[in-house]
């Protein structure tokens, strides 16, 4: 089965974050001349700067981002709104529009669209990634262990069909993007939302062959998501607890 891409779309919602998002379109920008991206015709990287009261527009603009500015104060609203901006650039029909959506705080490796783009191109309709902690900022060897123990609970070899779903590491096509009606305007879950809004007919691929990083941050952008969870593991509220969909750690 094949899945052409002729148009590819990058979506990164930021809120206030001025500091991380440079790294994260460097290596985006790596990414895209990596090569591994046949037949693309156009590619358009979009930020969606939601309620900033930082230099996350400016940021975004210097570093060759088209960039939008919202104030929805909501990853899913802010993600959306990435998506459509860059849609509306399209030419090419949704089934060969390929759309991939990371986030501000996160560096992606050089394979990564080639990656996305081979799964599209073999007739996936989504692609859900892996994560791994970043380096920096440093997070302690204990909480890292605790994390690495509860995100690979079920890993059995090579070949591991994740349970994860993060907004940090996903691509859908167009057509079925369109189908399930988009990113939800909420707070956090809207990746897992999305995907569970997929079409049946969907194909939807798992898999941990090219995790981004993500920073160990326990300072949260958002309620429920991944800061939130490394907080919580960490032990400061004196229990571990499990948290919203958008982590994909439920």
């Amino acid at each position: 089965m094949s899945g052409a891409v002729s148009s590819l779309v990058i979506a990164v919602p930021a809120h206030d974050e001025a500091a991380s998002l440079p790294a994260a379109l460097r290596s985006i920008r790596r990414a895209l001349a990596c090569g591994g991206l046949p037949g693309v015709r156009e590619t358009h990287l979009v930020v969606a700067a939601d309620a900033c009261a930082d230099a996350t527009a400016v940021v975004a603009a210097r570093h060759g981002a088209r960039v939008v500015e919202v104030a929805h104060g909501k990853a899913g609203a802010a993600r959306a709104a990435a998506v459509e901006h860059a849609l509306r650039l399209c030419r090419a029909p949704a089934e060969e529009t390929w759309i991939v959506t990371t986030d501000a705080d996160c560096v992606v490796r050089p394979s990564w669209l080639a990656r996305q783009l081979e799964a599209a191109g073999h007739g996936w309709d989504c692609v859900l990634g892996t994560i791994r902690i970043a380096p920096l900022p440093p997070v302690p060897a204990a909480l890292r262990v605790r994390h690495d123990a509860h995100y690979f609970a079920d890993r059995a070899g090579p070949g591991w069909v994740h349970p994860h779903v993060h907004g940090a590491n996903l691509g859908v096509r167009a057509d079925a993007y369109r189908a399930a009606g988009g990113f939800p305007p909420v707070a956090c879950g809207e990746d897992r939302a999305l995907v569970e809004a997929l079409p049946g007919t969907a194909r939807v691929l798992r898999t941990d062959a090219c995790p981004v990083l993500t920073s160990g941050r326990t300072t949260p952008r958002a309620p429920g998501g991944f800061g939130v969870f490394l907080r919580d593991l960490a032990g400061h509220d004196g229990r571990m607890r499990g948290v919203g969909p958008g982590t994909g750690h439920v």
